[in-house]
């Protein structure tokens, strides 16, 4: 089972790997904010008492998600119906936090208008 950290450092590497994707503290310190474009698609939680992953989910993937694992929530911060928080816990792999943090990545990328959008290559 992953730990707290190794889950965030799997979100962070993934998150990087885009074309597009910038990152920083625009809400506070404890919060790494991923963005493509000025879209946020992943919000990692620094907070040593809470080490969990925030990522966008359509609303139907996410209830099932937080129906299969305890440790998935509604999300923390943004809309509670479009995104959830991740904490380690049994089920939680490195292959889910991949496509979790892809998934979020692609979902807000072809929200953006096609002239916005980073190449895919």
């Amino acid at each position: 089972m992953l730990s707290g950290e190794q889950l965030q450092q799997i979100a962070r590497r993934t998150a990087d790997s885009p074309p597009g994707v910038s990152n920083g503290r625009p809400f506070t310190q404890t919060l790494d904010v991923y963005k493509v474009t000025d879209k946020v698609f992943l919000i990692v939680t620094d907070d040593p008492d809470e080490l969990v992953i925030t990522v966008k989910a359509e609303p139907d993937h996410g209830s099932a998600l937080r129906r299969e694992h305890p440790t998935i929530t509604r999300g923390r911060y943004p809309d509670k119906d479009h995104w959830v928080s991740v904490g380690a816990g049994s089920g939680i792999g490195e292959d889910l936090i991949e496509d979790l943090v892809e998934g979020s990545y692609q979902r807000v990328r072809d929200a953006l208008p096609r002239k916005e959008q980073p190449d895919s290559t």
